[in-house]
């Protein structure tokens, strides 16, 4: 038998999980849930060939990590197979914690608590399973691990979950402009003071990289239709939590109802077993079924919503460079309270207004480093220069690197 598992991926080809520690992850309930949550949430909307999920997604970003350990071992860079075990694991896990729909949960149905702390939670709790097996995972997850650039690898401004992601929501979206030279960025990585940096000769694959991630935000996850639908979403969640609050019956599936009928926040999570369980059940096809129920539900806002839904009836969207008019919101939401009959109070789930800001590189997070090659120095000798990306690229400055680029979105019911 052979010591590893062999799964054909489309974007890199056969992905090989070694038996044990890690196909035990892979194998583990609380992965595979993954598999029934999207990557692109709704997107597809937009790109109908974006069906791709989480799953697939976070071994594609495995297989990443596996070609980073063995190109910094290559070049003498000393991780310890123990570490190399710990951030594979890491890196499959890193999105375990996701609701369905990609960020709507945590903007509608829990408070307080981000997926990246659900992902800890879950994390925590395979480890309890696994005897403790993960502990060096979630160290180095944490970063809280000595050697701070294995962290780098696995959340940074030039990670591995990013590198697999704008490719392969590339790839499966049709955005061809979207793709990214990730194999040559993986071969120029190399570390210098625990720093993960990048050699001078991959500078042109980070420019390419850093353009490539601003397309795909601004022409995929942050399309307009895309946030329409979204926030299409988000309304219908919300209305059926408020109709829930009122104690009128609104059907859900069992893991979903919990969320309607409970205030959500961390504390429930930290001291509930209930709402962990609960959040681990869920995944979109929790969403759909309710959505598909509520088509015929005596609340009429909620009717339209879930119709908008299920039959892609999309908000009419605009997109400013300023803030909207309160004059002019306030009159939009008085024609739809007219329009379908509800109070104008009700209509406020027939509107959305969002502020949605975006910059492609901040230094002030984790700045890329580049490598140049060594230079005479008087006094040390010879050693290497590091300069951010920001001060070593021609093509880019400072400004336009970090400049946030800020959007209001006005999306509401179409009369």
């Amino acid at each position: 038998m052979n010591d590893f598992k062999v799964i054909n991926d489309p974007v890199f080809g056969f992905i090989r999980v070694p038996r044990g520690l890690l196909l035990d992850i892979v194998k583990h309930p609380l992965f595979q849930r993954l598999s029934r949550i999207k990557q692109l949430g709704m997107a597809s909307v937009v790109y109908p060939g974006a069906q791709h999920t989480r799953f697939q997604h976070s071994l594609g970003a495995f297989h990443l990590m596996s070609e980073a350990i063995l190109s910094l071992q290559q070049k003498g860079i000393f991780i310890f197979d123990s570490e190399a075990e710990a951030l594979k694991a890491a890196i499959l896990m890193h999105d375990i914690g996701h609701g369905p729909f990609s960020h709507v949960l945590e903007h509608t149905l829990i408070s307080g608590i981000s997926h990246e702390e659900i992902s800890i939670m879950m994390m925590e709790q395979i480890n309890r399973q696994m005897q403790g097996k993960l502990n060096l995972a979630i160290s180095i997850f944490k970063d809280q691990y000595p050697k701070r650039f294995l962290h780098q690898l696995i959340s940074s401004q030039l990670d591995m979950d990013r590198l697999d992601y704008l490719r392969r929501d590339s790839f499966f979206s049709g955005v061809t402009e979207g793709n990214i030279g990730s194999a040559r960025i993986i071969k120029m990585l190399n570390v210098i003071d625990d720093r993960l940096v990048v050699e001078q000769k991959g500078i042109y694959s980070i420019e390419n990289y850093l353009t490539t991630r601003r397309l795909m935000y601004w022409q995929v996850y942050l399309h307009k239709t895309t946030v329409a639908y979204e926030k299409t979403l988000v309304n219908l969640l919300c209305r059926a939590k408020f109709l829930a609050r009122q104690g009128i019956e609104v059907f859900a599936t069992p893991a979903l109802r919990y969320f309607l009928y409970n205030d959500v926040t961390a504390e429930m999570f930290e001291h509930d077993e209930m709402a962990l369980s609960n959040y681990e059940l869920l995944d979109d096809n929790d969403i759909w079924a309710s959505v598909k129920a509520w088509m015929s539900h005596e609340d009429r806002v909620l009717s339209i919503l879930a119709h908008d839904l299920a039959e892609r009836r999309i908000f009419r969207v605009e997109v400013s460079e300023q803030p909207f008019d309160d004059e002019r919101v306030s009159s939009l939401q008085q024609q739809l309270a007219d329009a379908y009959g509800v109070s104008f109070d009700d209509a406020a789930y027939l509107i959305s207004i969002n502020t949605i800001q975006k910059d492609m590189y901040n230094p002030n997070d984790d700045q890329i480093d580049i490598l140049f090659k060594p230079t005479s120095d008087d006094s040390d000798g010879v050693k290497p220069v590091v300069k951010d990306i920001a001060n070593a690229s021609e093509l880019f400055n400072i400004f336009l690197l970090s400049k946030k680029i800020r959007k209001y979105y006005l999306c509401y019911q179409r009369i």
